[in-house]
């Protein structure tokens, strides 16, 4: 059964699919996408949306970071050692997801507003939205991963929250903030081999 994954090296959302299969050893392909301008769903594998990533397997089109882990967590046979969205009870923990979240759709909100080079000044909420959240996620994140299972393989705020923070730098998105706590967090996560392999960059054909 084949799996390809459909997106794009700069992208934080690709990033965090790419490491879910890599750490859960989810054979599959890789295929970026060269042109994010283009208006054909074919270029985006179909998705209407004209967004990535999206999973393409013998059912189809699978669109969606969540969807998309969710399909390789089922795949690995792991299930019950992966943390997804939604499966904490703990409000901490899903308060953490709603805004590595958040951070990550207004980092990419921010990244279109300047490729646009439109001089009318980005919605004022936007950037302080963004370095609030991490702000809050970087105070709660000791109770966060205590509240995590000890056992667990994966979870999808850890991957999500690494995925952003390399992003922020690397896009320039906003300057980064003083966030010890993830900070610190980051450089551990970023020695695993799935993170090593899957760094920031632009695709060329």
């Amino acid at each position: 059964m084949s799996v390809t994954i459909v997106g794009r090296s700069s992208s934080h959302f690709t990033r965090v699919v790419r490491i879910f299969a890599l750490d859960l050893q989810v054979a599959h392909t890789f295929q970026p996408v060269f042109d994010i301008a283009s208006l054909d769903a074919a270029t985006y594998a179909g998705n209407p949306a004209l967004k990535v990533p999206v999973l393409v397997d013998e059912g189809g089109p699978l669109f969606g970071t969540e969807n998309i882990c969710r399909e390789l967590a089922h795949r690995s046979g792991k299930r019950e050692k992966v943390v997804l969205r939604g499966d904490s009870r703990e409000r901490i923990v899903q308060n953490a997801e709603e805004l590595v979240l958040h951070a990550m759709s207004a980092a990419v909100s921010l990244i279109m507003i300047k490729a646009q080079n439109d001089p009318r000044p980005e919605p004022p909420k936007l950037a302080p939205s963004l370095e609030d959240s991490l702000a809050y996620v970087n105070r709660a994140w000791g109770t966060v991963v205590a509240a995590l299972p000890g056992d667990r393989a994966l979870s999808f705020v850890e991957v999500a929250l690494f995925c952003v923070l390399t992003h922020i730098p690397f896009r320039k998105v906003v300057a980064p903030g003083s966030w010890p706590e993830l900070e610190a967090f980051s450089a551990r996560f970023g020695e695993r081999p799935s993170a090593r392999s899957t760094g920031y960059r632009f695709d060329a054909a």
